[in-house]
């Protein structure tokens, strides 16, 4: 298999819809998870909601298409959320390399902005995000363990939390 030429950038408005397509697409139709964008406020407001303080939000892209997002949200006292993590998935697996390039973009950017701890939370229909998660690192807690102001979403029944 050829390499992919792929990029990780900090996202821009001109990418709104795209993002927007592509994680809608994936939770509602390979998912079938019963969440509109309209659910998810912060897709309309990417820059606004993520992109402040010691968050931001990353795209990978291929060529001018999006193919992956992840961000990572500011809950205050060193704290962040990861959230928004997916993959297109014609562009999944750990020959690409994808999903581990943007994590790891967003611990870099988390250790250079002093964040001491990543919570997140998932849906149980992700399986093979909860095996990656694991296997970097994150370990599965309770809704109880989470930060008072973890923004939780109604799907989201399983949470996890890394120490960096």
């Amino acid at each position: 298999m050829e390499k992919l030429n792929f990029v990780i950038e900090s996202f821009q408005t001109k990418y709104q819809n795209q993002v927007i397509d592509l994680i809608s697409n994936i939770q509602q139709n390979e998912f079938f998870i019963k969440i509109t964008p309209a659910e998810q406020p912060d897709l309309k407001n990417i820059s606004e909601f993520y992109q402040k303080n010691n968050g931001n939000f990353w795209i990978a892209t291929c060529g001018d298409k999006v193919i992956g997002t992840i961000a990572l949200l500011d809950i205050e006292n060193n704290k962040a959320a990861l959230r928004k993590m997916f993959v297109d998935k014609d562009y999944r697996g750990k020959e690409i390399g994808i999903a581990k390039q943007l994590l790891d973009n967003l611990l870099d950017w988390a250790k250079e902005h002093n964040i001491k701890t990543i919570f997140l939370g998932t849906t149980p229909a992700f399986l093979a995000a909860h095996r990656f998660y694991e296997k970097n690192g994150f370990t599965e807690i309770t809704e109880q363990d989470l930060p008072k102001n973890f923004p939780i979403i109604n799907v989201d029944k399983k949470f996890y939390k890394k120490s960096l």
